[in-house]
């Protein structure tokens, strides 16, 4: 192994060149932004839930991290495994709607807000055209209204003209689906 600051051959060039070692840049790390932080240091906004927020780009091979967040608040809120496994299917089901509407590059964002009894989910992504609709009327429609208690879609359209969609659920720890 050779030391720092000593002489080498450089295999390019067959001279000898004195070698040093880079340094290192070090890594870059990413910044999670957490809404402020009540006395007991859990994230809450208004009406004492906790807030969690996820960032990704609007693509099929991401849902399953979703999911799983999914899957873990509902059980960290002590919901019985049906209503577990109902939130999973649903926040799956909300956001591979999304995703097929989603302008290409866009990103998916998710909000859950967990409450002492119920966790609502706010999906989001920017659509691709202005006059980009989730269809109501289809089996995956069904399903979701099946699997949440309240499913809502919303269509809006910023200052800039471009659109967004959006689909709020709500689940109920341990209450029977509709």
């Amino acid at each position: 192994m050779t030391a720092a600051g000593t002489s080498v051959i450089d295999p390019r060039s067959d001279r000898v060149v004195r070698w040093r070692p880079v340094p290192r840049k070090p890594e870059r790390r990413r910044c999670l932004r957490v809404p402020t932080k009540d006395s007991a240091g859990s994230a809450t906004v208004a009406d004492g839930a906790s807030a969690v927020e996820i960032r990704t780009v609007a693509t099929a091979a991401l849902i399953p991290t979703i999911r799983a967040v999914a899957s873990d608040l509902a059980a960290r809120a002590d919901f019985d495994l049906d209503a577990i496994s109902d939130l999973r299917m649903a926040v799956d089901e909300a956001c591979a709607t999304l995703v097929d509407v989603a302008a290409p590059g866009s990103g998916l964002h998710c909000t859950f807000l967990v409450f002492p009894e119920r966790i609502q989910v706010s999906a989001q992504v920017m659509a691709a055209a202005t006059d980009t609709t989730v269809s109501t009327d289809t089996f995956g429609w069904r399903v979701l209204e099946t699997l949440a208690d309240e499913v809502a879609v919303e269509h809006s359209a910023d200052a800039d003209g471009h659109a967004t969609v959006s689909i709020v659920l709500g689940k109920s720890a341990g209450a029977p689906s509709q």
